[in-house]
């Protein structure tokens, strides 16, 4: 079984491969039938557009390629990992308050719906930890000390028939 990630790179990757192949060759060419290149701002605009497709196109490929070496077998069980969802007290507040996040690829951080990346600094520090674990992390406020309370690992969410996004 595939990364969720790796699905939406490919489709982004085959919408981009359509745009330059399809779409980008149509809008050069209608612009190249105005006349004058030298002066043509659609032109222009239509050629920075396919090297902007062209680029992003190779980002994707490379990236795809990275993930690609994950498996569903290589994210480890019972610690924090791709896919975990993890609650946390912090232990230097004076209030019972717990922040849930979900542990993600920087691709699919969504930090309205608690989702941060596995290479953030709370995500790189809750990496490989298990339930009452500490971990201290440098935040903008100041280095804070939290504790893992509850970990849902992405297998545990598999098995309860969610995926987590």
């Amino acid at each position: 079984m595939e990364l969720p990630v790796l699905a939406k790179l490919k489709k982004e990757l085959a919408d981009l491969k359509y745009e330059l192949t399809f779409e980008l060759p149509k809008e050069l060419a209608a612009a190249a039938a105005h006349g004058d290149l030298s002066e043509n701002a659609e032109y222009d605009a239509a050629k920075h557009r396919q090297d902007f497709v062209r680029s992003r196109i190779a980002q994707l490929e490379g990236r795809i390629r990275e993930l690609a070496m994950y498996t569903v077998a290589s994210i480890p069980r019972g610690v924090v990992a791709y896919g975990s969802r993890v609650k946390l007290a912090d232990v230097d507040a004076d209030t019972d308050e717990l922040v849930v996040y979900e542990i993600v690829f920087p691709e699919e951080v969504d930090a309205g719906r608690g989702q941060i990346s596995l290479s953030s600094p709370i995500g790189r520090a809750l990496m490989s930890k298990a339930v009452g674990d500490e971990v201290e992390v440098q935040t903008p406020g100041g280095r804070r000390t939290y504790q893992i309370v509850e970990l849902v690992t992405f297998h545990d969410l598999q098995e309860q028939g969610g995926t987590g996004s």
